[in-house]
């Protein structure tokens, strides 16, 4: 591994008279075969629970909230490793001034109206795991998969038979965000670990849950319709289980009925064979053992372009969302340097998306020294637009650049999109790695532009770091498993300006469930022209064109409908086709054309 980022904080030397000796030495030190690389300050840093060293470039931690009392989790004391995981905390999503934190407990609820202080508002004790979150109006809906769940939010035996035994999706009024109550379960075969909402365009009083259980199935006498026959070519029976995922139809003015309305077989060939994708197993000398493709992990979805990204295991999959009740599968990638098909992001336009490998499950070191740089890391790929559909096509991987040791566990997670305008930022948690913000503007050449970092937990692996890294409303939110919730501002530096951060920060959202994604546009204002103007200097746009931008960003902001208006808008296009072909400028070239649009 490499580190891509300036160094930082380095003493400067004073001038000294050297020997003879120290000058041959330093003529020898001078040589490039001596050259050594600089070592990254996320390198070696200190061990602790509350107390670890940190390194940061990039970001300030204005805001820290360590895990409340009864959730707190103490290393010294736990029996393994990963004792502490039914204390866990998991995913983020946010609604109005709060952000909710699901753990394997339950969740809760922090008031973040002031982001450098978030203050815990509520706590809601409905032991499962793994808790992933997603809010819809003043409905919270929560994953289940543990066997120890119970319908009514108490922990009941983990094996044998249990009637009140629950492992699904749970539904949450929270209309009362002091007394949340559950309103709905909806009990599915191999419970939830993640799940997606996806919203009926065309029919607003209802909602979709893609449920992705990847656990072990129930038998048909614990819930009727349940099966898991043997999986092998021989006698392989249609009503497995498993190769599927559920979908949830939820009426939002009666949520109590929620119910499962399909059971799409995604992993089909053309054969009709349900398990027609990858069967598991090694890709040949020098590659990974991949995990069979037999579920979902996770489903990212942009509806307003009909589509999603299906991270199942064994395959990265796009999907057709355009009939929300029953997606379709519209292509399939596989990568020999992948294990576990994660989870998966889209650039805000929908022309590229971005896949995890969870290599190790999240809970093993996976950044250390002479780890591969394509194991555990990101696949990016590009949609190409075909005469058949849109296609997935491979650009290159990403990696944090900053190794890790054999204490931390550590590989890509969860992430989401930082709005500049005229660029494709992610925002990135990987566990005990810290959290890394990279360029992928080109995804053919990503760049890291900012990170966090703290040392281990302990001298020896203890499951902890980042879950998420999610960007929401003008800081980055980090829900970390052992410790608590931490809260960032991304700051200006050589690779981010000033405006372009005051440009993301004009967009808000009221609710945000980050892998529910839709598409941000930018109405032309001085602080986004500027954004532009900074992004025009970066690329070393040629004077003239230069001077265009200025004109035609100038006259677009005075006049705003009318025929100047739409002169000025015209201006915007043609600028934005001059400069398509520059170096460094079809991004911009590409934002142009946003705003312009944006104007009508």
């Amino acid at each position: 591994m490499h580190d891509s980022q300036p160094r930082r904080n380095q003493r400067r030397s004073r001038p000294r008279i050297l020997s003879l000796a120290a000058i041959a030495g330093l003529l020898v030190a001078l040589m490039p075969a001596a050259a050594t690389a600089q070592t990254d300050p996320r390198e070696g840093l200190g061990s602790g629970f509350l107390d670890a060293e940190q390194a940061i470039f990039g970001m300030d931690l204005i805001g820290t909230f360590e895990k409340p009392d009864g959730e707190l989790w103490d290393p010294a004391s736990l029996d393994s490793a990963f004792g502490g995981i039914s204390t866990a905390n998991s995913d983020l999503t946010f609604t109005g001034d709060y952000a909710l934190q699901g753990n394997f407990a339950g969740f809760n609820i922090f008031d973040i109206s002031d982001p450098a202080n978030p203050t815990l508002r509520t706590v809601v004790h409905c032991p499962g795991g793994q808790g992933d979150l997603n809010v819809w109006g003043d409905l919270v809906f929560m994953s289940v998969e543990e066997t120890r769940a119970q319908l009514d939010c108490t922990a009941g035996p983990s094996s044998g038979e249990n009637p009140n035994r629950f492992r699904g999706v749970r539904i949450f009024d929270i209309s009362d965000i002091d007394n949340p109550q559950q309103v709905a379960t909806v009990q599915t075969c191999r419970g939830s670990h993640t799940h997606r909402l996806v919203p009926d365009l065309n029919d607003p009083s209802r909602i979709y849950v893609y449920v992705n259980g990847t656990s072990s199935v129930r038998s048909g006498d614990e819930l009727e319709g349940c099966a898991n026959p043997p999986a092998t070519a021989e006698d392989f029976d249609e009503a497995s289980s498993r190769f599927r995922i559920e979908v949830i139809e939820v009426p939002l003015a009666n949520p109590a009925a929620a119910e499962i309305v399909n059971e799409p077989r995604l992993f089909a060939d053309d054969e009709g064979n349900i398990d027609g994708l990858w069967p598991g197993g090694s890709h040949g000398p020098g590659t990974q053992n991949t995990t069979q493709t037999d579920a979902c992990h996770d489903i990212t979805v942009f509806p307003e372009i009909g589509l999603a990204a299906g991270a199942c295991e064994g395959n990265g999959l796009l999907l057709d969302i355009s009939d929300p009740a029953n997606p379709k599968r519209i292509d399939e990638v596989i990568d020999p340097s992948f294990a576990y098909w994660h989870s998966a992001n889209f650039n805000n336009d929908g022309t590229a998306v971005m896949f995890t490998d969870e290599w190790g499950g999240g809970t093993a070191a996976r950044c250390r020294e002479g780890d591969p740089a394509t194991w555990g890391a990101n696949g990016l790929y590009e949609i190409v637009r075909t005469a058949d559909g849109p296609r997935l096509q491979f650009a290159s991987h990403y990696k944090l650049p900053a190794a890790q040791t054999a204490a931390e566990n550590c590989v890509a997670h969860q992430a989401n999109v930082v709005p500049v305008p005229g660029r494709d930022i992610m925002v990135q948690a990987w566990y005990q790695g810290g959290i890394s913000v990279f360029d992928w503007t080109d995804p053919s050449a990503p760049f890291e532009i900012a990170y966090f970092d703290r040392g281990p937990i302990a001298d020896t692996l203890v499951l902890g770091g980042f879950w998420s890294g999610y960007w929401h409303n003008g800081n980055v939110y980090g829900t970390e498993i052992a410790r608590g919730l931490d809260v960032f501002d991304l700051v200006e530096t050589q690779y981010l300006s000033a405006n372009e951060l005051a440009a993301a920060k004009t967009v808000t959202y009221d609710q945000h469930n980050p892998m529910t994604q839709s598409k941000v546009t930018w109405r032309l204002t001085a602080v986004v022209a500027d954004a532009l103007r900074d992004q025009a200097d970066r690329a070393e746009l040629p004077a003239n064109l230069r001077r265009d931008l200025d004109k035609f960003l100038d006259r677009a902001l005075r006049f705003d409908s009318g025929a100047q208006g739409r002169a000025a808008t015209a201006q915007l296009h043609a600028l934005a086709n001059q400069i398509e072909h520059q170096s460094d400028a079809s991004a911009l070239a590409k934002a142009l054309r946003g705003i312009a649009d944006a104007r009508g």
